[in-house]
């Protein structure tokens, strides 16, 4: 996906920049982005956070435990409730952005397909696609 690239919330409320191109771009099938989404899998762009900026507005979020044991801050949205991006905890430097904010979601290329394991036996994956069933343990520092 071309950098830069914007997005925001489906009232316009929100809206977002990003100067750099994704780090990562997938499709993550955890029950948590099952629910954020109402769907089987959550598209997601992972990018550096000092290479986003929001542009417009203020989002509300709600904070989860993630597999990792570290807490994760999902945006999105109070007025229209569209789902903006991600905050994980475990990985402090990153941004990850929901692809149905972006302006232009015909860009996405998603690569690999994570949490496979808890992907939903009527979801059909694009067999194409890399499958990590889980994310790896993270050594400790």
């Amino acid at each position: 996906m071309p950098a830069p690239f914007a997005g925001g919330c489906a009232c316009g409320a929100i809206r977002y920049a990003c100067t750099a191109a994704p780090l990562v771009s997938l499709n993550c099938h955890c029950r948590d982005c099952q629910r954020e989404t109402g769907s089987a899998f959550a598209p997601i762009l992972a990018v550096h956070k000092a290479a986003f900026t929001l542009t417009h507005g203020s989002p509300q979020y709600f904070d989860l435990t993630a597999d990792s044991g570290q807490t994760t801050r999902r945006a999105f949205c109070a007025a229209c409730g569209s789902p903006l991006f991600g905050l994980p905890g475990s990985v402090p430097d990153l941004v990850t952005i929901r692809v149905s904010s972006l302006d232009d979601p015909s860009e996405f290329r998603p690569s690999p397909d994570i949490y496979t394991a808890s992907a939903q036996p009527w979801d059909t994956m694009n067999p194409a696609l890399p499958k990590v069933a889980k994310m790896p343990e993270r050594e400790a520092s």
